[in-house]
């Protein structure tokens, strides 16, 4: 296999970049290093594409070593032909491989392994050519033996066809034909495995739909019934059209040998074919809806990650809770813990009016300007409070409901205690919950991607593939912002390209033992950073105030020279900090090709040079727009009405649509269908979390808590 061909075929790009790009990942260099500093091998080919083609690479690496070692085991057996040789050749999926090498893979003990071991294959072979002129039973009379355990003539025609079952079972032919009819016509069908199942999965008990057709979320849904016993879930063929098929491959005629063929074919299917293709399907099904759901999670995730930070505010940060109380912690804007305590709103009257007293004294005291709300128990109690003790200080404070999932998960761990000992798991919380709001790039990188809970049934999918794309998804968010290396922790150096974990640490150690870095070469003298993982992770760590200007840029050490002479070509000092948006008018105006062509760099890296000399330290977080703040009124459930315009966050896409929260605690949905007048094949073509959008409210179920919204103007329909 070509398989570089095969990666420029399939993401129709040029073979140039195919080469590039894998020499580059054997080099063990990093996505987020190849995609921002390798720019010209690649032909800017982004991180996500890049990712899928390392994917895809591993893929079709394994299939050629699986290809390798089946062609090795048919030859040990002398059973290789050109043909099967061309076969497996031509094989471009696993499943397709498997199958060639099915009939001979050691077996584990079945009807037809009995029935060669007592020597009948060659009375099988004699029926399977189906001659008019062959009488079956006269045929069998030869192979009757008392010794091997064949009694009599019927058990020797028994034993001939479960071999031939077997055989037609597998047939590679007949599998991926079976597997295409499935697809094609098949159904999938759910019913209810008892009277008392599930009732949340009552969607299901009387269900069909098309195998071709079925959305991942279905797919998942119907799986987690079965795992629960709640469903039962199999596919169906249209009635007879799976047996006929194996019927006309096997069988030439209508004589008493071709009828034991028939028989054995119908009996080969509805005992080993039918069952195992099914079970291949459902599989595949299953895959294929966990790498969706995956891509969705990862989407959400580098959404919620990259989210604006409120930046220069100094944030009280609320943990909700009702016996155990409200937890608050008050940060200052670089995340430092000013003040912490605890409040008592749910419990009395009188504990709220001495709860609102010790807030505003917190927010005059510390000049708090922000307020973040964790969105779990007594999370509506606590923004009702906040919003009537807004009403009544002079401050001018502004609040917002940030997602909790995965703080109690970071306040318990190792992690917190290390940065936090002298507080309790509740107050790490608050401190977490402020922190969100602040950098949630920072914060988020401390807890596990699973446990942040934007996604579908992300319990359910392979662990170690969602590991890796969460993974990647962190890496591509932290890299593209870059970190500041004298304040970031080791949890976030951690995701910096070629720094692990232990290298991390070693940063942050060497930093307190020597104070802050002042450039970026000094990292050669960090134990076990060598110059390997400095070439990687140089250019995504930032030394504000440093000695050298372009230390707080993007721009890697090894493109400095070409950076200078681009400053000398426009006439601006280095030394003068005169990075501005009057580089880019001098470049436009001595042009950017001459300025490459004299630099001897590429046009995608001087055109990068350029935008961080325009911005340096620039944030891509910055670009987008701001989160949406609240000050005062809010509304309870019961007071939405149906035609309602609101305003509010998107919290999580999922495979049939969006939640939004429009600040009434329970999230409403916009279905698929709501988002927009035309016809999308996922909300995520459309939207991604964290967007601030517009919404009309189409219906209010009050007793089940669930709000039904709508994208599409009302007033225009009309």
């Amino acid at each position: 296999m070509d398989i570089n061909k095969i990666l420029a075929d399939e993401f129709k790009i040029r073979r140039e970049q195919v080469d590039n790009t894998v020499a580059l990942i054997d080099d063990d260099k990093t996505i987020p290093f190849i995609a921002r500093y390798r720019k010209e091998q690649t032909g800017s080919l982004d991180d996500t594409v890049l990712r899928e083609l390392s994917d895809r690479l591993t893929y079709l690496r394994n299939l050629e070593k699986r290809k390798e070692e089946i062609s090795a085991s048919i030859s040990e057996q002398d059973k290789m032909t050109d043909e099967i040789a061309a076969s497996i050749e031509k094989a471009m999926t696993l499943v397709e491989v498997e199958d060639i090498y099915r009939p001979f893979k050691p077996k584990r003990k079945t009807r037809a392994s009995v029935a060669r071991e007592k020597g009948l294959e060659p009375l099988a072979e004699i029926i399977l050519k189906q001659d008019p002129n062959v009488v079956p039973e006269k045929a069998a009379e030869d192979f009757v033996s008392e010794e091997k355990g064949v009694a009599t003539v019927e058990d020797a025609l028994q034993g001939a066809m479960d071999i031939i079952a077997e055989d037609v079972s597998d047939s590679a032919e007949l599998r991926k034909r079976l597997r295409e009819l499935i697809f094609k016509s098949g159904n999938i069908i759910s019913r209810a495995a008892a009277e008392d199942s599930n009732e949340v999965y009552k969607n299901y008990f009387e269900y069909s739909e098309p195998v071709g057709k079925i959305a991942g979320h279905r797919v998942l849904a119907l799986d987690r019934g079965e795992k629960e016993d709640a469903l039962k879930v199999s596919i169906e063929l249209p009635e007879g059209t799976g047996e006929s098929m194996c019927v006309r491959e096997f069988t030439n005629n209508t004589s008493p040998c071709g009828q034991l063929v028939r028989s054995a074919c119908e009996d080969g299917y509805k005992r080993l074919i039918f069952p195992s293709v099914e079970r291949e399907v459902r599989a595949e099904l299953t895959a294929q809806a966990a790498e969706g759901a995956i891509k969705v999670f990862a989407s959400n995730l580098r959404q919620l990650i990259m989210a604006p930070p409120v930046k220069n505010t100094v944030t009280l940060g609320l943990d909700p809770g009702y016996a155990h109380g409200c937890k608050c912690a008050v940060v200052d804007s670089t995340g430092k813990v000013l003040d912490t305590t605890i409040i008592y709103i749910t419990r009395s009257k009188g504990e709220a009016e001495t709860a609102k007293k010790v807030i505003a004294k917190m927010i005059e005291k510390h000049h708090v300007s922000t307020i973040a709300i964790g969105n779990g128990t007594a999370s509506r109690e606590t923004e009702q409070f906040t919003a009537e003790l807004l009403k009544t200080i002079p401050q001018k404070v502004s609040y917002m409901v940030v997602s909790e999932a995965g703080a109690s998960v970071y306040s318990a761990s190792k992690l917190a205690a290390e940065e936090f000992p002298d507080y309790d798991v509740s107050l790490r919380s608050a401190v977490s919950i402020a922190r969100r709001l602040q950098d949630p790039l920072a914060e988020l990188v401390k807890i596990d991607p699973k446990a942040i809970g934007v996604g579908q049934y992300q319990h359910d999918m392979p662990k170690a593939r969602m590991d890796e794309a969460l993974k990647g998804v962190v890496e591509d968010c932290v890299n593209s912002v870059g970190v500041d290396l004298n304040t970031a922790s080791y949890s976030l150096l951690s995701y910096i390209s070629g720094i692990n974990s232990t290298v991390a640490k070693n940063i942050v150690a060497y930093r307190e033992e020597n104070g802050a870095f002042t450039d970026r070469k000094q990292l050669l003298k960090v134990k076990k950073l060598g110059a390997k993982a400095y070439e990687q992770c140089a250019g995504f760590l930032r030394v504000p105030g440093g000695k050298n200007p372009l230390d707080n840029t993007g721009i890697h050490p090894e493109s400095y020279e070409s950076a200078k002479l681009l400053l000398d070509k426009c006439g601006i000092d280095p030394e003068e900090l005169g990075f501005s948006a009057a580089v880019r008018s001098k470049v436009e105006k001595v042009g950017l090709k001459k300025i490459a062509e004299e630099t001897g760099t590429g046009i995608p890296t001087l055109e990068d040079i350029v935008k961080e000399l325009e911005k340096p330290g620039r944030d891509p977080r910055d670009e987008l727009p701001p989160p949406l703040m609240r000050s005062g009124d809010i509304m309870e459930i019961k007071d939405l009405k149906p035609g309602m315009e609101m305003m509010g966050t998107i919290r999580n896409v999922i495979d049939f649509g969006a939640f939004v929260d429009i600040g009434v605690h329970e999230d409403g949905l916009v279905h698929i269908s709501q988002i927009c007048n035309k016809f999308i094949k996922h909300p995520l073509d459309v939207v991604k979390v964290g967007d601030v959008v517009k919404v009309w409210v189409l219906d209010v179920d009050v007793k089940r808590g669930r709000i039904s919204l709508t994208m599409k103007d009302p007033n225009k329909a009309k």
